[in-house]
């Protein structure tokens, strides 16, 4: 048995691709707080970056630990969206899942954080 939803070609495909991705930005942004707090935060950040970065690639490496933070955090919700579907029941393999991925986002977090401290220090002292 085939996918009905999986047949899809060409720009129809793409068009329909591009539709659920702009949903699940929407859902992100009204449902979870800590994204809408790092899409935030990404966009105050963004005119820093251009003033911070010495070059394209320190831009790119600053812009980019931003990205990284909000693509981690997508996935730590799409995680913890489709535990709490089975079930809200505590269980271990769930618990563990859910440290899982917000331990992903700590260390997106920690390696944003590293590099824009470090964009500064030789901004200011370098």
């Amino acid at each position: 048995m085939s996918n009905p939803h999986k047949g899809r070609t060409g720009l129809d495909r793409l068009m329909r691709a591009t539709g659920y991705s702009l949903a699940g930005l929407r859902a992100a942004y009204r449902g979870e707080s800590a994204f809408r707090q790092e899409v935030w935060l990404t966009v105050v950040a963004t005119p820093l970056a251009f003033w911070l970065g010495r070059d394209w690639v320190q831009i790119a490496l600053l812009l980019g630990s931003l990205l990284l933070l909000l693509v981690v955090e997508l996935l730590n919700s799409a995680i913890e969206a489709a535990i709490d579907r089975i079930s809200y029941e505590l269980h271990d393999l769930s618990k563990r899942a859910k440290d899982i991925a917000s331990a992903a986002v700590m260390l997106a977090l920690l390696l944003a954080g590293g590099i824009w401290a470090a964009a500064l220090w030789q901004r200011l002292f370098g």
